[in-house]
């Protein structure tokens, strides 16, 4: 049975200022549980409602109806597990560098997470307005890539003045990436969904590029996250 503090516990971690103050997340359905239970990330406590995860420590069985209560999906997915949130790893700089600047939309942000996973990049270096990668929509989105990618906040107009390598911008009126000049040695940045790459970190790119638009379509851009794994593949293909 779940208690009154643990549902309590469970429900405020939908939001950041609690994930912080508690260094807790929430992860929902079994393989993404599975994933995170093979990985280096610490198991807090696990509830579900059937006979999962045979010789767990930690773990609660409950009734479909409690699980309603702590899940934070329409229709919860037989089991919900929190983990501890680990401490920031330094970043090894090397290969391709994918950034994000002020990025918002969990499902962007956890696709985006995929992706880095997909393409071997090691690190995606977030901007610290950028959305939480323990929000629950973000970790559901990364299908458990975010148990094998570092995921850094920071103060990006920083990080890029200390690095030394070339810093490519996605913008509209950049070179077209099928032309550019793309080294296996780069930082990529992606921006914010509705208004692009700051100002401030815009100063810091050394080479703007774009994805050419095919046609008459009126489209005014592509999501950042589709922008991002057609950038991203063109870095690797060359």
């Amino acid at each position: 049975m779940v208690s009154k503090s643990q549902i309590k516990l469970i429900t405020s971690l939908n939001q950041k200022k609690y994930r912080q103050q508690h260094g807790l997340f929430v992860v929902e359905g079994i393989k993404g549980i599975e994933e995170f239970l093979n990985s280096h990330f610490k198991l807090h406590s696990l509830f579900t409602t059937e006979g999962f995860f045979d010789g767990q420590a930690n773990k609660e069985l409950i009734s479909e109806n409690e699980l309603k209560k702590i899940s934070f999906l329409k229709t919860p997915q037989k089991a919900l597990a929190i983990f501890e949130i680990p401490q920031a790893i330094k970043t090894e700089i090397k290969g391709l560098q994918l950034v994000v600047d002020d990025l918002r939309d969990p499902g962007n942000l956890g696709t985006l997470i995929r992706l880095c996973d997909w393409f071997n990049i090691e690190n995606l270096v977030c901007s610290n307005q950028t959305v939480d990668c323990y929000n629950p929509k973000v970790v559901q989105a990364t299908m458990g890539s975010i148990t094998r990618v570092n995921v850094v906040y920071t103060n990006l107009a920083e990080y890029l003045k200390a690095v030394n390598l070339p810093v490519y911008g996605a913008f509209m009126n950049g070179v077209s990436v099928y032309e550019a000049d793309l080294p296996e040695e780069a930082i990529l940045i992606l921006g914010n969904e509705a208004n692009g790459i700051s100002t401030e970190i815009a100063d810091c790119v050394t080479q703007k590029i774009s994805i050419p638009q095919f046609g008459t379509s009126t489209t005014e851009s592509l999501n950042v996250a589709i922008a991002g794994a057609i950038l991203v593949s063109e870095f690797k293909r060359r």
